[in-house]
């Protein structure tokens, strides 16, 4: 049988051309009045995934 996509690890998730993982950052829509402009422009910006989780998530999305 063929293997499905994780929908939900590929919607959290982006693979760049070079095969980079890119993911967003927690805690960034809400109290925003709170945190200081530059940890809110920081968190605009998508972050590498840590080398620990990028075989598991690369097998959720490899089915694509």
């Amino acid at each position: 049988m063929k293997k499905k996509t994780k929908k939900t690890v590929s919607k959290r998730f982006k693979v760049t051309k070079t095969g980079k993982l890119l993911r967003g950052h927690a805690y960034s829509s809400h109290h925003k009045k709170v945190k200081s402009k530059s940890r809110i422009r920081r968190q605009k910006e998508p972050e590498d995934v840590n080398e620990d989780f990028k075989k598991k998530i690369k097998e959720m999305i490899a089915s694509r």
